[in-house]
């Protein structure tokens, strides 16, 4: 089957990053297609995002990439139909230490992620670029942005780019930029109508169409553990993230 591993990314955080890697995710399993969602963020969001109980979670992406799990012994199911989460708690962290001594160590998540078969593979990835992210890098054929349309949008970018770049000059030359989606954009001021034209003359075409609203309910969602359509498929937000889903679908099929 014809799959598309995508990785989320930002270091920088509070962009929206999870809240967009969980709702793109969501929408597209309510498309019909079958979504993974990788929580590859020590910080667990997305999977206590997904209503996934730290309890009750049996194995987590540190056991899968260090090899002691296989990968369809540690996904969990979520309330969304077609929608399974690998989930991850404060260990992790513990990962990107031990990977440092491993050979091929920035192969790691792409071996663990290779008899996966979905039709798309989201990472969400640490608000940092150490090891984490790029393996999560190396293991993706696309990447997904979030900018968040307040002061500094841009700040990092350039790294981040110098990031992507550089693994595609070794570890992943096939990596490509799937766009970029601006987020927490507030059409009644004016800085988030600069930010939107400076993105929009840095990146062009790139640039998503679909703008992610500041949205009271989209902030809500992850703490009863729910999407935002799950929450309240009807506020703007639930809106925005439908129709920026149907932009990936577009771009990736």
């Amino acid at each position: 089957m014809t799959q598309t591993m995508i990785a989320v990314v930002n270091q920088k955080g509070g962009v929206g990053k999870t809240t967009s890697t969980i709702n793109i995710a969501a929408q597209l399993a309510e498309e019909g297609k079958s979504v993974l969602l990788v929580d590859l963020d020590p910080q667990g969001n997305a999977s206590s995002g997904l209503g996934i109980l730290k309890e009750k979670v049996r194995a987590t992406s540190y056991d899968v990439i260090s090899g002691t799990v296989k990968l369809a012994d540690a996904v969990h199911e979520t309330n969304v139909a077609q929608l399974f989460v690998l989930p991850t708690t404060a260990d992790l962290a513990g990962a990107e230490i031990e990977l440092v001594e491993q050979p091929k160590r920035e192969f790691a998540l792409k071996k663990a992620l290779e008899l996966a078969s979905y039709d798309y593979i989201f990472i969400d990835c640490p608000p940092s670029l150490g090891l984490l992210t790029i393996n999560a890098l190396t293991a993706a054929d696309q990447v997904l942005i979030p900018v968040q349309a307040e002061y500094y949008a841009l700040e990092g970018l350039s790294q981040l780019l110098n990031t992507i770049q550089a693994v595609r000059g070794s570890t992943n030359p096939a990596l490509e930029l799937l766009g970029i989606a601006v987020t927490m954009f507030d059409k009644r001021n004016s800085l988030s109508e600069q930010v939107l034209a400076e993105v929009n003359q840095y990146f062009g075409d790139k640039v998503f169409k679909t703008l992610i609203p500041r949205n009271v309910r989209l902030a809500e969602a992850p703490s009863y553990g729910r999407t935002i359509y799950e929450h309240d498929r009807w506020s703007k937000g639930a809106r925005a993230y439908k129709a920026l889903a149907k932009e990936v679908l577009k771009r990736t099929t």
